[in-house]
């Protein structure tokens, strides 16, 4: 321990006259604050002393004195005082010089200060041994240090297979999009090890300089859940296929199924298809027949007027959708595809596709157009998300909608809510005044006859039931309007041409293009679209 910092101390002379010594800081140490020094004379009975001169006298390099007066003569002791950290974790203190000839203090003072002030744990022994051999004054100690708790490492699976749902066709140089060898399904092989268990570490405690226990976080504890066609080791650490097929991660949960395939088209001759698993289609799927699975659906040849539904799982389609105005796409998760005519399309995350003709398509997430022509013409668009092309509308005005700002069954919901708070609304305007004239008649003192007492409690239970269910969908409106005006990814970027024609709708709010624009963007800014270069 080094003295850094410059002090004053008193000492008594002759006739109990008592002068300040001031000690000049070494090396980088600082210069005593007046205030403080001030305080430390007060403390020990010296008011009357000339201010200035000790201001002046403080600020000087070297040792030097002046008189303070005559005092009582009474040496005083060493003192300290000390402060503690709003989180208790850290305790500092400050010693102040005894007069000359005045007692210093020992280990068992220190250690009896500090308790006075809750002051139990953590206590730097060290330094205090150290200060008794070289006592430094006017300067800050971290005296005492709790231990902070030690937080643990929650438990972690880490998986052997491809995890990402949202796994993107990949974008040639040329501008065209791969839709053959998009890798989105995770093949596996009987005995492939797909997960492995890392227990984590509970961690420790920790307490305050006042002896009080800090707890550390409780961690997140995990195991591998048995399940179909699942094996789990022994220690319980590592999960294995027993089947070849495909493997993907819902909710967290391993699922491995066989995946079922129709080596060429679904037609009279393989009928109407469901399976509970993964299907794999090498032809195309003609017209009338459906495609019903709760995973992933891969059709490598086109689907006409058809009915291809995954609950869970996402649609890929490698040459597109001829849907003749009655073919019908519905995805838990992404739909790609080449081009897409004529159709409807559902999707619970993303559509990408070459190209969408007179469609109506409706995305929880992003629709991306993004072929080298990527047009969309015609049609209703829909996306929670942002809708991206290279061009929308033609130069013939066709007319062409596009929504974002909010999932589509969120936007339905939505305006449905509208309609039913508008009709309880009615409703609760209508009941109210029967009750007021019942209110009024019985007010009066008059009597209701049997029927009419009925017919009372019955409008009063409906008055009751459309006002709690006026509540209800107000708040849950209310909700969904806040998630609408706040969506910050929905907008429409146009890479080449936008023509007239074409309406985009952002959150509640709708734009009419009435000339034709190029590279630009809308987006919502302060309630209205804006529309920007890219």
């Amino acid at each position: 321990m080094n003295q850094v910092n410059g002090y004053i101390q008193v000492e008594y002379r002759e006739e109990n006259e008592a002068f300040l010594i001031y000690y000049p800081p070494k090396e980088s140490g600082e210069k005593p604050d007046y205030r403080e020094c001030s305080e430390y004379l007060k403390a020990h009975g010296f008011e009357n002393y000339d201010n200035q001169a000790m201001r002046q006298l403080i600020l000087g390099d070297t040792q030097a004195e002046m008189s303070l007066g005559v005092g009582d003569g009474l040496d005083f002791i060493e003192s300290m005082t000390y402060k503690m950290s709003l989180d208790k974790m850290k305790a500092t203190c400050r010693f102040y010089p005894p007069s000359k000839g005045g007692n210093c203090l020992d280990v068992k003072d220190i250690i009896g200060e500090l308790g006075k002030k809750n002051i139990k744990y953590g206590i730097d022994q060290d330094l205090i041994l150290e200060f008794m051999n070289n006592r430094v004054y006017f300067t800050d100690f971290v005296i005492a240090e709790g231990k902070p708790a030690v937080h643990g490492v929650d438990d972690k699976i880490e998986y052997f297979f491809n995890t990402n749902p949202s796994l993107k066709p990949k974008h040639n140089e040329d501008g065209s999009v791969d839709y053959h060898n998009l890798n989105n399904i995770s093949q596996v092989h009987e005995g492939d090890l797909l997960a492995r268990l890392h227990k984590g570490d509970k961690g420790s405690n920790g307490k305050d300089v006042t002896g009080k226990d800090i707890p550390c976080r409780t961690i997140k504890t995990l195991r591998l859940e048995p399940g179909k066609n699942l094996r789990i080791s022994e220690d319980q650490t590592e999960m294995y296929t027993e089947v070849t097929g495909h493997v993907s991660l819902v909710n967290d949960k391993v699922f491995v199924s066989d995946v079922y395939e129709v080596s060429g088209d679904v037609d009279n001759s393989v009928g109407n298809i469901a399976y509970n698993g993964n299907v794999h289609i090498h032809g195309s799927v003609r017209g009338g027949f459906q495609v019903i699975a709760k995973g992933d659906i891969v059709i490598d040849g086109v689907v006409e007027d058809a009915l291809i539904q995954s609950d869970e799982g996402q649609i890929i389609v490698q040459c597109g959708i001829h849907g003749m105005k009655k073919g019908l796409l519905d995805a838990g998760s992404n739909i790609i595809t080449k081009f897409i005519e004529n159709a409807s399309v559902f999707s619970g995350g993303y559509v990408e596709a070459g190209t969408i003709t007179q469609s109506d398509v409706s995305a929880s997430d992003d629709i991306i157009v993004s072929e080298r022509k990527g047009t969309i013409t015609g049609g209703v668009i829909r996306a929670g998300g942002m809708v991206e092309a290279q061009t929308i509308g033609s130069a013939m005005g066709t007319t062409t909608q596009i929504e974002v700002g909010m999932a589509p069954d969120k936007k339905e919901r939505y305006v449905k809510l509208q309609r039913e708070i508008t009709v309880l609304s009615q409703n609760i305007n209508k009941l109210k005044p029967i009750i007021k004239t019942y209110n009024k008649y019985i007010t009066e003192g008059k009597q209701l006859d049997q029927k009419n007492a009925l017919y009372l409690q019955k409008v009063a239970g409906e008055l009751t039931k459309n006002t709690k269910e006026l509540e209800e969908r107000q708040n849950e409106f209310n909700a969904l309007h806040q998630e609408l005006i706040t969506s910050r990814h929905s907008k429409v970027d146009i890479r080449k041409d936008v023509f007239p024609g074409v309406s985009i709708t952002i959150s509640d709010v709708c734009f009419n293009v009435k000339e034709k624009r190029s590279f630009c963007r809308f987006e919502m800014k302060n309630g209205d679209i804006v529309v920007s270069n890219l």
